[in-house]
């Protein structure tokens, strides 16, 4: 029988939810074009490659994003010091809330993410297009 966790999962991503902007995928969907907003796919490749994608976000692997976002990182992305209010989703939310508090600890603001996440966005309407293999 596994040992009990001092918190579950749906815990964290609970506290972390208190802590953080939360926007609805229509929300989103009304950001997606302004030009100081960019939209942060945080899902692993094989979401992106399976479900599609939303045009213009940037793909962030979760695993990665807070090295890319820390300017002291040797693994930095230079989109990241753009000053634009970054919108974090993955497929339904729970990833995005914990990379959201993790970026918004870090000092990155502004940053909220999507509640509903990839799901969501797919299902209110929101632009999807398939994504390249060679991703």
């Amino acid at each position: 029988m596994p040992s009990k966790l001092k918190k579950s999962v749906n815990q964290m991503v609970a506290e972390a939810s208190a802590q953080i902007q939360t926007v609805s995928a229509e929300e989103a969907i009304a950001m997606k074009d302004d030009a100081g907003v960019m939209l942060v796919d945080i899902r692993d490749i094989r979401e992106l490659q399976r479900d599609g994608r939303v045009p213009g976000a940037f793909h962030a692997p979760r695993g990665m994003l807070e090295f890319w976002v820390d300017p002291e990182s040797p693994y930095y992305k230079d989109v990241f010091g753009a000053g634009k209010k970054l919108v974090i989703f993955c497929a339904g939310g729970g990833r995005s809330a914990l990379a959201a508090l993790a970026l918004q600890n870090m000092g990155v603001e502004p940053v909220c993410h999507i509640g509903t996440g990839f799901r969501g966005w797919k299902a209110a309407g929101g632009p999807v297009e398939t994504a390249s293999r060679k991703e």
